[in-house]
């Protein structure tokens, strides 16, 4: 496991995004919460400010719990820690008031070249949140042209997916496997069009993919939506920040599927059966201000999403018409 003092750990302190839009859209807060990303602490600190009793902090990454142990203390036993997925929150606490989902990568391993998540920094290639399992170069070095042209296109959105996919096994055969963050975004640079002042790094898509691949992102973000229902108590609030559109697009239906009422029907679709709701939302997507905008430019692309649970039973959903990628499709909808 990575130890703090042996890494180059930023001196800023993690911003955490959209914090005061969902404080607010959650007032008054009060009682026992559950951070399911735990990260830096952001949330859970902003939680307890405004009067959360107790938030149980849950983080896969060890390095995220043994960075906190400097300070909890500070928090006189209002912050638990759970080593753990939040797709198993309804294991570590029940009739929570609250729960915060913050999606995908944080701060604190992004800014850690040893972590490997970053194209911007030489480090190994890695992007393994729990430090645990496949790496991203285990992945890259063995995987077949097709596999990684598919991650890349439907976990990535990259345009240029085959190309890509074509080029790393050509090159993991000709010249050496692909061991460095900044050796495989080296090989995306050469490839692809120079990027346009103002665009994304070329490299950007494809550590997306592949990091949401490592980490299952989408089956843990499921799983987590659904945990979250059974967790909750009636009234209690959810509360997910995401960082692009694909696990947006995955919040919206998942909360439009558990707030509807059923009914309906017209000549192209057939009428649901009436059931009671097991969420209400509260609002559309919220996004960053331009004071948020300035002073945390990673937050551009966030969008809060937030409802409140009701005291109808936890159910699945149906996966088939919640937008997943279909890598994750390809595992059985449930």
């Amino acid at each position: 496991m990575t130890s703090p003092q042996d890494t180059n750990i930023p001196a800023a302190p993690h911003v955490p995004v959209l914090l005061r839009p969902l404080l607010r859209q959650c007032a008054p807060i009060s009682g026992r919460w559950l951070d399911g990303t735990f990260g830096a602490g952001g949330y859970t600190k902003g939680l307890i400010a405004e009067g959360a009793d107790l938030v149980y902090g849950v983080d896969r990454d060890p390095l995220a719990h043994e960075l906190a142990s400097k300070w909890i203390g500070d928090y006189d036993g209002k912050i638990e820690l759970v080593l753990g997925t939040f797709g198993q929150m309804d294991e570590y606490a029940q009739d929570l008031d609250g729960v915060v989902l913050d999606l995908g990568v944080s701060s604190m391993q992004l800014d850690l070249a040893e972590r490997g998540f970053s194209f911007m920094k030489d480090g190994p290639l890695d992007m393994r949140m729990s430090q645990d399992g496949q790496t991203a170069a285990d992945f890259v070095n063995s995987a077949d042209e097709t596999e990684i042209a598919a991650v890349l296109f439907h976990y990535g959105e990259e345009k240029q997916s085959r190309k890509i996919a074509k080029a790393i096994v050509m090159d993991r055969v000709e010249k050496a496997p692909f061991t460095t963050t900044l050796q495989l975004a080296g090989l995306i640079e050469r490839i692809l069009p120079r990027k346009k002042p103002g665009q994304s790094h070329p490299a950007t898509r494809t550590f997306q993919a592949i990091r949401i691949a490592i980490n299952d992102e989408f089956g843990q973000l499921i799983e987590g939506l659904e945990a979250a229902e059974r967790a909750l108590a009636p009234g209690g609030q959810l509360a997910v920040v995401t960082f692009h559109s694909l696990e947006d697009r995955v919040v919206k239906r998942f909360l439009a599927e558990r707030s509807s009422t059923g009914g309906g029907g017209s000549r192209y679709a057939p009428v649901m059966a009436e059931k009671t709701p097991a969420f209400e939302k509260l609002s559309k997507a919220i996004g960053p201000d331009e004071d948020e905008l300035q002073a945390n430019p990673r937050a551009r692309s966030a969008r809060l999403r937030v409802a409140h649970r009701t005291s109808a039973p936890a159910a699945q959903v149906e996966r088939a018409g919640l937008g997943l990628p279909k890598p994750v499709q390809s595992r059985g909808d449930r």
